[in-house]
């Protein structure tokens, strides 16, 4: 059995794979190198460059690898990207995904888990938000994933696909063993920010709206390990191979940090101060996205190792220093 990861060469796709050969599974990574570095891919892991909308190039992977299980990571994650190149996102994201999934469900493959996003709830009226909230999405990015989970709950409906749709909430850190890393650039998640910002590659930080309605009127997010976020891809596999049910799930911690309150953290921990700018908020920011993951823990046994934003903010100043090392 081969598990193909798609974008297996970004962030949480690298982390994924290395957690799947950890495992003892065989893997595939697709990626078109877009945002990707191929130094990210495992050296166990068999690669091959290619764009998951090319259904000749992905039916060619699942027959000569034997691919029974996919796991979708590939896409465009920047928000206010989303908002000012909109078409982009519904071809990388939306369209290309419609192609994959048609051509892993014309070739029988078994298994589908699915990288979506809290983004798909856009502005919930309550927090922790649980995973049967309406949904309604305020930006490009968040209804670009949400008509992926859509078409693949239609596709399964009929082929008989198992799949597991993950919504993260703001992900952070690295591999604690130093193996990966966010390498993205330019970079976009807070603490990877904070961290180049407090080696000196940044020559500050932009904080975007200090008005909400939060404590300290900056956004407040629910920051998950990759390395945890990783385990859970690894846990969805093992429950659909089990005979496991189609699920929806949050992956998140269930408490929150605000902007200013991780950059603090960063600050403190590297030793380093770095000029904060306050500005106005962005386009499609929610003021508070916090998960309800009680549902994942009970579901698929899933216990996160890392829950500790030092932890996450010592991990990703390691693996920063390591690109910096590289010139990066």
């Amino acid at each position: 059995m081969t598990v193909l990861v798609t974008g297996g060469a970004g962030y949480i796709g690298s982390h994924t794979a290395l957690a799947l050969l950890d495992a003892g599974e065989k893997v595939v990574v697709l990626d078109d190198l877009s945002t990707g570095f191929d130094f990210m891919i495992p050296e166990q892991a068999t690669f091959v460059k290619g764009d998951i909308g090319d259904q000749d190039c992905v039916e060619t992977i699942i027959k000569q690898y034997g691919i029974t299980a996919v796991i979708h990571f590939a896409s465009k994650i920047v928000v206010s990207e989303s908002v000012s190149q909109p078409l982009e996102y519904y071809e990388t994201n939306t369209s290309k995904s419609r192609n994959l999934i048609e051509t892993v469900t014309r070739c029988d493959v078994k298994h589908f888990i699915f990288s979506s996003t809290a983004a798909v709830y856009g502005e919930p009226e309550k927090t922790p938000i649980r995973e049967d909230v309406y949904l309604s999405p305020i930006n490009p990015y968040g209804r670009s994933k949400l008509m992926v989970e859509w078409m693949l709950a239609d596709a399964a409906k009929v082929s008989g696909l198992g799949t597991v749709v993950l919504r993260y909430f703001n992900v952070a850190g690295a591999d604690p063993a130093g193996r990966s890393g966010e390498t993205t650039l330019p970079a976009t998640h807070l603490v990877k920010l904070a961290a180049r910002a407090a080696l000196g590659k940044r020559d500050g930080l932009s904080v975007f709206g200090t008005d909400y309605a939060t404590p300290d009127g900056s956004c407040v997010r629910d920051y998950v390990h990759v390395s945890d976020l990783a385990a859970a891809h690894v846990a969805a596999l093992n429950h659909l191979r089990t005979g496991g049910e189609n699920l929806t799930l949050n992956c998140g911690y269930g408490h929150g940090f605000s902007v200013l309150e991780v950059i603090e953290i960063v600050k403190r921990i590297s030793g380093n101060d770095f000029p904060v700018k306050h500005e106005e908020r962005r386009p499609g920011d929610p003021a508070a996205l916090v998960a309800d993951g009680s549902k994942i823990q009970t579901l698929l046994g899933w216990e996160p190792q890392y829950d500790d934003l030092e932890a996450m903010a010592n991990h990703a100043l390691a693996w920063e220093k390591k690109l910096v090392a590289r010139g990066l």
